[in-house]
């Protein structure tokens, strides 16, 4: 006799001891799946069982270990396609055994021979508990799922770029493409440097009517416009200034940047980021394009975001403020994506650099309201519109590390440059002076201890 035969041989004309035994068995199978059939039924998939569920724990502390050592290769892991793909066939693959030992626990129990009052609460609870757990699994594999898709949409699979002077310089652009507009252009123009190590960022925001603009030497665009475009008012499109350098080249000079495509880019992105690095002489290695026509999808599966409204913000509306269909009003506002979306774009009532300071304050409040929760709850939602919405050439294979320094990031206050009056004449650039206010901003001085 050992103290398993019960439960193997129990005395089946006994309701009090199969009642019993049947309470064993399920809470067995909720602690230990596969621990219910090694005592008291098929030992070989018992041991499957069991072996699976330790596997699954062991490798659940493993990656807990590895996430307190090392944050950055966890999300790592997590963010390329392989291990994704890896995790969503191991969740179906428990699913589907957890279903297996709970559905023959149940057989084992032999609900007919328990007390009648016991039968009923013994099978809802293994009910409701497979239910929760695979549920749980079986939504994380779709998050997976979702989450490779999403990931390759996005991210493209480039090489990746080191640091520069210790900094990640990443150009920002806000392009709008609604049902208003022919075509996309970038309203909003900003580079986020990142210090590689801390996390520190300053945020960089140039005026969309800078006039006219340099490019580096090695731009194919400075033997187009060796004086600076825009300079004398020369240029290929109606209005000369910084944001229309994306239209010109698109529309007209696609093949100044025959490799853009293959690299996730367009030569009108390629043309910018030139423009942005001759005006303020970083060194640029990525860029992300927000595009305004998918942005109320975001907002809205993020649940919203909180905003302190400053000004009236007129929804619709011409240039006199005629047939204007609502009003954002200041104060506290939680805006769904359809307000935030006018946030950013309203024009009319206020000047561009309201708008870009608009912008900003969106980006920034996205950024701190984003949380796990959230996340998780209505990734699909927020993978598909991000999808939409965003468009970049940061590596699939660099997102472990961003993932982590933007946590960093998170942490510290945000620095901001706004080369905007009356800080600069954006009509009559001094791009030494702006070149210097932005060595200032990304390298500040560190002051020296009193008496050396």
């Amino acid at each position: 006799m050992t103290i398993a035969t019960p439960l193997r041989h129990p005395d089946a004309s006994s309701s009090h001891t199969m009642t019993k035994r049947g309470w064993w068995l399920v809470t067995m199978n909720v602690l230990l799946p596969g621990s219910a059939q090694v005592v008291a039924g098929n030992r070989v998939l018992g041991r499957v069982g069991v072996l699976a569920t330790l596997l699954l724990w062991l490798l659940a502390v493993v990656t807990l270990v590895v996430y307190l050592v090392s944050p950055s290769s966890i999300y790592t892991l997590f963010t390329q396609a392989g291990s994704l793909t890896l995790v969503q066939t191991l969740l179906i693959a428990y699913t589907v055994l957890w279903v297996v030992l709970t559905l023959d626990t149940l057989r084992l129990v032999r609900l007919i021979r328990t007390a009648p009052n016991a039968r009923g609460w013994i099978a809802a609870f293994s009910v409701l508990v497979l239910v929760g757990l695979t549920g749980t699994a079986g939504y994380a594999s779709v998050v997976a799922g979702s989450a490779r898709g999403a990931l390759g949409d996005i991210f493209s699979a480039g090489p990746s770029q080191p640091p520069v002077d210790g900094r990640y310089n990443i150009m920002l652009l806000g392009g709008d493409a609604g049902p208003d507009r022919d075509g996309l252009r970038p309203d909003s123009m900003s580079i986020v440097s990142i210090d590689a190590n801390t996390g520190q960022a300053v945020t960089i925001g140039l005026p969309r009517d800078l006039d006219p603009v340099p490019f580096p030497a090695s731009s194919p665009l400075h033997t187009e416009y060796p004086d600076g475009y825009g300079y004398n008012d020369r240029c290929d499109v109606d209005v000369c200034q910084l944001n229309s350098i994306y239209t010109e080249v698109e529309l007209y000079k696609p093949d100044l940047y025959p490799n853009a495509k293959k690299n996730k880019s367009e030569p009108g992105i390629e043309a910018m980021r030139d423009a942005l690095e001759g005006a303020t002489g970083l060194t640029i290695q990525y860029y992300v394009l927000i595009d305004m026509q998918g942005f109320a999808d975001l907002v809205d599966a993020l649940g919203g975001v909180d905003i302190t409204v400053k000004d009236r913000i007129p929804i619709g509306g011409d240039e006199n403020l005629n047939g204007v269909i609502e009003w954002i009003e200041p104060g506290k506002r939680h805006l769904d994506g359809y307000h935030a979306q006018w946030y950013a774009r309203a024009r009319h009532g206020s000047s561009d650099y309201d708008r870009m300071a608009r912008q900003r304050e969106l980006q920034d409040a996205i950024l701190k309201q984003v949380n796990p929760v959230n996340v998780v709850s209505k990734f699909q939602d927020i993978a598909t519109a991000g999808a939409q919405v965003m468009k970049t050439d940061i590596p699939q294979s660099m997102l472990g590390y961003f993932v982590d320094l933007g946590m960093k990031t998170r942490k510290l206050p945000v620095q901001q440059l706004e080369l905007v009056p009356p800080t600069i004449d954006p009509t009559e650039p001094d791009y030494a002076q702006i070149q210097e206010l932005v060595r200032q901003a990304v390298h500040p001085a560190t002051a020296k201890p009193k008496g050396s």
